[in-house]
């Protein structure tokens, strides 16, 4: 598991890629880029593990692949329901 410091880097870090790489303006500051990527982290993880398999089921933070792929859903289903 990623130390919290390390988490809050990569979830900007793929918050921020995940942005570039979808189509469209997100109106989004700093923060939510961050949240964003946190959030992206946590569901790629998730996927990763249902996936994948591993020892149970759980949240667990991804890497950045993991988490950009992540973000990616989230901003997916966040245009999708007008959030965005």
């Amino acid at each position: 598991m990623l130390s919290i410091i390390g988490f809050i880097i990569i979830g900007i870090i793929a918050g921020y890629l995940g942005r570039l790489l979808m189509p469209g303006e997100q109106k989004m500051g700093f923060v939510g880029t961050a949240l964003l990527g946190m959030v992206g982290s946590l569901i790629g993880g998730t996927l990763g593990t249902l996936l994948f398999g591993d020892d149970g089921f759980g949240l667990s933070a991804a890497g950045i692949i993991g988490s950009i792929i992540g973000v990616l859903i989230v901003l997916f289903v966040l245009e999708r329901t007008g959030k965005v």
